[in-house]
């Protein structure tokens, strides 16, 4: 877990039905709560911090259907076992935030999703497909938690399979001189750790093989005497910043070796295991999407910026007695590779918010810093004021996740443009009184100021108070909030509602009707939708409703 935002719902709820998720949502809506939605806690960003309600679908973990083409269909809830980085990522979270892998046969985790069935602010279940309600499928496949809840996923899988992989040590220079050629072609993954004060990088590549299973031989920072060294090596240089271009030679010298060319290893293992890699520590992570052609120059300005080649980098901010943790990781991806069945599987329908390069593949750039025993390094504002600028000026757009914090709403807006439009106005419809809105979209989204002609403002969250929380959790923050316009309690009982009793479908003893009742004060569906007898497997009551773009506002791209 990332352990940098800690904070405190008022009330948390794991539901293990869609029945019991809507009696929430229900509830929620009647006594004007706000419902943010959490995973495994793996986003180093107070995305998912309130004070209000927090639902974790952990306990909606089915499978539903399988077929032989390999589309599967289960419970959003559900976690991804062999993608990427982190093997305990849900998959509703994933899909919702962007997440990506490293390779140019590859695109977003949502280019394989074929179908999203969400439930609504008015407690109502609606399936979008790319050609049934296919502008809010485009905005669910990165929803970023604002739309709704996502509860049901199809998606296109493939059997499980083995890999190959090998590392190799080179001369930054060796990257590149072959960045245009071969370096991200001749497998299908190829990532790049890339050392700054030293100017080397370690390029990892992998591909699909049916060749025996062989172990990779252990690590330096694999066994526990590396591991222990160098966090307690960062948490020195905390105090001391300077060692830092020490620690880089010594701990990553000891673990590929200290001379370009002396250094490979290799191993074949299920994919599971081989394409994940081990974060280590608690950290703060800044990754941006560029073009990828803009990769020679993003790393060449940014490594002169480190080090203190300011007419090379060309970055309006001193990098005087600033040092920085390595290794920086460089990944790629493609919005649309040439033949890969996962990505081709929604017909190449792109999320509105996909920060993929539209016109060639896409390099990702993460400025990773740890925060050994819980600290704050004291690079980090610095460091990320001047890393973000760089990346806006190279045309980037930030990793919805991660920890980007000086870049403005007007700005991203700019960057997706007509796109972003769209997402809004989809958002808008579904959730007009802004029940899936927090702090976290009202600083990084104009949500508020697409609400402005509204009669009544969004319920969204806002921050009221940070704060350190002090001894045994190093520097992380406290975070509390508070809905806008407070709780709708006017009309109801001063006596604490009984949230128990109506998650069991009985009358709760503040006179609010319970899920599936008639109540007078019942919530209609939002603005432009349309009633439809279309039935779920899970629906025990009620109509769907289907979100319909209004007359006039069909997208053309």
């Amino acid at each position: 877990m990332a352990q940098t935002f800690f904070s405190k719902p008022e009330y948390f709820f794991q539901p293990s039905s869609v029945g019991e998720l809507q009696k929430i949502v229900t509830l929620a809506r009647r006594l004007r709560k706000r419902i943010c939605v959490t995973g495994y806690g793996h986003s180093p960003s107070d995305i998912t911090c309130t004070s209000s309600w927090l639902i974790n679908l952990d306990k909606l973990n089915r499978i539903l259907d399988v077929q032989l083409s390999g589309l599967v269909r289960f419970e959003a809830g559900i976690s991804l076992c062999d993608l990427n980085l982190i093997d305990v990522q849900s998959v509703a979270g994933s899909i919702a935030t962007g997440t990506h892998g490293s390779s140019l046969s590859h695109g977003l985790l949502s280019s394989s999703v074929t179908s999203l069935t969400l439930l609504l602010a008015n407690s109502q279940l609606i399936t979008c497909t790319p050609d049934k309600n296919p502008d809010l499928f485009r905005a669910a496949l990165v929803s970023l938690g604002s739309l709704g809840i996502i509860v049901e996923i199809t998606m296109q899988v493939i059997p499980d399979f083995n890999i190959a992989w090998t590392q190799t040590l080179h001369p930054l220079s060796s990257i590149i001189a072959n960045w245009s050629k071969d370096l991200w072609t001749q497998q299908e993954y190829t990532r790049v750790w890339w050392m700054p004060y030293s100017s080397r990088a370690v390029i990892w590549s992998a591909s699909h093989t049916t060749g025996p299973l062989r172990p990779p031989n252990t690590t330096f920072y694999g066994g526990k005497f590396g591991y222990y060294l160098y966090h307690n090596l960062l948490y020195l240089a905390h105090y001391a910043p300077p060692i830092l271009p020490w620690v880089e030679w010594l701990i990553f010298g000891m673990q590929y070796g200290f001379k370009p060319g002396n250094f490979s290893m290799s191993a074949v293992e299920p994919a599971r295991n081989g394409l994940k890699m081990d974060c280590l520590y608690s950290q703060f992570v800044n990754e941006w999407a560029l073009p990828l052609s803009k990769g020679p120059e993003a790393i060449t300005r940014l490594g002169a910026w480190i080090n203190g080649d300011t007419r090379t980098a060309n970055i309006p901010f001193s990098a005087k007695n600033l040092y920085v943790h390595c290794p920086i990781e460089v990944r790629v991806s493609n919005a649309q590779p040439a033949s890969d069945v996962l990505a081709r599987a929604n017909g190449g329908v792109t999320p509105y918010l996909s920060p993929l390069a539209r016109d060639e593949p896409t390099l990702y750039l993460n400025a990773t810093l740890y925060r050994p025993y819980g600290k704050d390094p004291p690079c980090w504002k610095r460091y990320y004021e001047a890393f973000e600028w760089l990346m806006r000026d190279l045309g980037g757009k930030p990793h919805w996740a991660k920890n980007f914090s000086w870049t403005t709403k007007e700005e991203i807006r700019t960057m997706y443009g007509r796109e972003m439009d769209y997402w809004l106005r989809v958002r808008r419809e579904v959730d007009p009184d802004g029940m899936f809105l927090g702090e976290w979209h009202v600083r990084n989204l104009c949500v508020l100021e697409e609400d402005k002609e509204s009669a009544e403002p969004p319920r969204a969250e806002r921050v009221l108070r940070t704060s350190k929380l002090g001894k045994g959790y190093g520097d992380a923050v406290l975070w509390e909030g508070q809905v806008e316009g407070g709780d709708d309690t006017s009309s109801l009982p001063r006596a604490q509602p009984k949230i128990e009793g109506l998650l069991q479908g009985r009358t709760i003893e503040t006179g609010v009707a319970a899920v599936g009742t008639e109540s007078e004060n019942a919530t209609p569906s939002p603005p432009n939708t349309s009633a439809s007898q279309e039935s779920f497997d899970y629906m025990a009551k009620g109509e769907a409703s289907v979100w319909t773009p209004r007359e006039g506002d069909g997208v053309d791209l």
